[in-house]
């Protein structure tokens, strides 16, 4: 399983998502060769907002943060687990070098799909939304750490093989590649068994194919769990937490950010219905605790 290698995934906190607000500009509906992309408004975290953005009606969640609450519990933060080699910080520089030498004229795109949508943090100079065929999100990261423990791994998101994910395309700002994709790097990878999961794919937008960064792209190996049943991740999402918060949270950042922005996963969304299902089961069972309380929930 995949050990503290993860610590380093950095997510939009719950806090974050309850106060997420939807800028007013202006809009415009995207097409591209008969495929649909429907715009979206952009929320004004970004620092900035601009045209290709439109909130869509909103649909009501099944798992709210009162549920996602009850998931929480203070967790220690364990020792490094061997087994991974970290990256140095002549590696992270070297590897920024080669990614930013394939920017095609200068610029980097970077596709988003999930918790780097609502904090990227750099500097967006344009964005598009964009579908990555041959690729859809899944639940397949393992984590003992982070949002789970050795006793209760958790799952992460990454993108697996098959289908289809729309998500944004990020052209950052400025000509200074080297710097935001290490920034990244350092934000997003921790070892050198990780480092081919940053590649570059290509995605459909309004423009036409853009080449595009994205990161925990075809995972497989060691602590990658793939083709899951939805009823089993769900079982997992509803009792893994870990120092870094749980999983249930981590859900429900994705799927309110999502569905605000503009984009419906139709798997996510079912995901989230299952696992607030799961979630009332196992508080009937043991006896609810406060949600304020923090304390494990056992099987």
């Amino acid at each position: 399983m995949l050990g503290n290698r993860r610590t380093q995934l950095n997510e939009s906190s719950l806090n974050d998502s309850k106060t997420a607000r939807l800028s007013s500009d202006s809009n415009i509906a995207l097409g591209f060769r008969g495929y649909r992309l429907d715009s979206i408004e952009a929320p004004t975290s970004y620092g900035h907002s601009g045209p290709g953005y439109r909130m869509r009606t909103a649909r009501v969640m099944s798992l709210t943060p009162e549920l996602v609450a009850m998931c929480e519990r203070e967790e220690p933060e364990p020792e490094p687990e061997e087994g991974w080699t970290p990256l140095s910080d002549r590696d992270y520089s070297d590897l920024a070098v080669r990614l930013s030498n394939d920017c095609v004229d200068g610029d980097l795109w970077l596709f988003a799909y999930g918790s780097l949508i609502w904090k990227p943090e750099f500097e967006i100079a344009d964005r598009l939304r964009a579908a990555a065929f041959g690729w859809h999100r899944s639940f397949c990261l393992e984590l003992p750490t982070w949002r789970g423990t050795p006793e209760q791994p958790g799952l992460m998101m990454a993108l697996e093989r098959g289908g289809r994910c729309d998500g944004f395309l990020f052209k950052v700002a400025g000509n200074d590649c080297k710097n935001t994709i290490e920034r990244l790097l350092r934000r997003e990878v921790w070892d050198q068994e990780s480092v081919y999961t940053t590649r570059w794919i290509k995605t459909l937008t309004e423009r036409g194919p853009i080449r595009a960064l994205s990161f925990w792209v075809g995972p497989v190996g060691e602590g990658v769990a793939l083709r899951q049943p939805l009823e089993r991740v769900a079982w997992i999402l509803a009792r893994a937490c870990g120092y870094a918060g749980s999983c249930a949270e981590y859900l429900y950042n994705t799927v309110f950010h999502l569905e605000n922005f503009g984009i419906h996963d139709s798997k996510l969304w079912r995901l989230q219905q299952l696992v607030a299902k799961e979630i009332r089961l196992l508080h009937q069972q043991h006896g609810a605790a406060h949600p304020s309380s923090r304390r494990t929930v056992m099987d």
